[in-house]
């Protein structure tokens, strides 16, 4: 069941995520022969809230309309990482999950539904920024930073901004089948699933730790990424043993040589993906990875997606190259 959705509202709410919640499940799309749901907008704090934009959204729905809600979703909103909720907004959503509704957090919403307890021993996602102080404020919850959204059953999150679309046309596909999202998707003017997940929106250069032995190695080492290296060749490079370089680099990096050098090689052909015209084959060449399929394979388990889709997502259609 999916005819009753309520949007529950925190002071300092951002614009966006909530918008995307009324686009999906508040509109009147029943002349296209699409769902309508018994919709609101229900307020925790008061009956005017802000917005993240400075300006403030009224409701006349409390707390108590939630209590007939098949789906409770929460938006972003500001400093919800930091910040402690009302014990009845918590109690609200723990009493939805034990009557069997569904709970659903878009971005740093994914802290109220911690809060709650919502998410310990569950899968659960929120955008790349918050996700690492998302699992120290709540370590029994599982923690998936790479993922565009996690369903759970009766707990669904999702990462940031946009992602909310995917998940929430995710929860229309489930209750009403893949035509109705496709039209509500069409709609909107996006897609009505995305391939990949938030992995490759992540900025994640290699931290810059200090290596008092394997520093001039890790230079020579960003300098020939185009060429075969071995445990025993960057010993030597280092003058060590392979056993005793091993061991240091370990120390120094916190990873291993070949972890380190795949991460750079990736970082490597994202930028080239991302600035150059050059061909997937030319850049599998300037990484390191020899061909083109090898390049994909590796992108595909890094990022979640393939070079040239994560091409035509930083720079468009018309940067296409024909090996992919």
């Amino acid at each position: 069941m999916l005819k009753n959705v309520a949007v529950l509202l925190l002071d300092e709410v951002h614009p966006f995520e909530l918008g995307v919640l009324c686009e999906v499940f508040g509109l009147d799309r029943s002349d296209e022969g699409l769902p309508v749901h018994d919709f609101a907008v229900v307020s925790a704090e008061g009956p005017a809230l802000r917005t993240h934009a400075g300006f403030t959204i009224s409701t006349p729905h409390g707390l108590d309309r939630l209590d007939e809600a098949d789906l409770i979703a929460v938006p972003a909103g500001s400093h919800f990482r930091d910040r402690e909720y009302p014990e009845e907004v918590l109690d609200a959503l723990r009493r939805a999950v034990d009557r069997g509704a569904r709970v659903m957090s878009v971005c740093s919403g994914a802290y109220v539904l911690g809060a709650a307890g919502l998410l310990d021993g569950r899968r659960c996602t929120t955008h790349w920024r918050h996700a690492e102080a998302l699992a120290r404020r709540f370590p029994r919850a599982v923690v998936q930073p790479d993922v565009l959204y996690v369903d759970e059953g009766q707990v669904i999150t999702s990462a940031g901004t946009a992602a909310g679309i995917d998940a929430c046309l995710h929860l229309v596909r489930q209750a009403y089948g893949p035509d109705a999202a496709n039209a509500i998707a069409r709609r909107m003017v996006v897609p009505p699933h995305r391939d990949g997940g938030q992995a490759q929106y992540i900025e994640r250069p290699l931290p810059r730790t200090r290596c008092d032995t394997v520093g001039e190695t890790l230079v020579w080492m960003e300098r020939h990424l185009d060429q075969e290296m071995t445990v025993e060749q960057l010993a030597a490079q280092a003058h060590m043993s392979p056993r005793t370089f091993a061991r240091r680099f370990q120390q120094e990096t916190g990873t291993t040589p070949y972890r380190w050098l795949l991460r750079q090689r990736v970082l490597l052909a994202q930028h080239l993906l991302e600035t150059s015209d050059e061909t997937v084959d030319t850049i599998a060449g300037r990484t390191g990875f020899g061909t083109a399929a090898a390049l994909r394979h590796q992108f595909v388990r890094s990022l979640g997606t393939t070079p040239n889709a994560y091409r035509r997502t930083f720079r468009g259609p018309t940067a296409m190259t024909p090996a992919a």
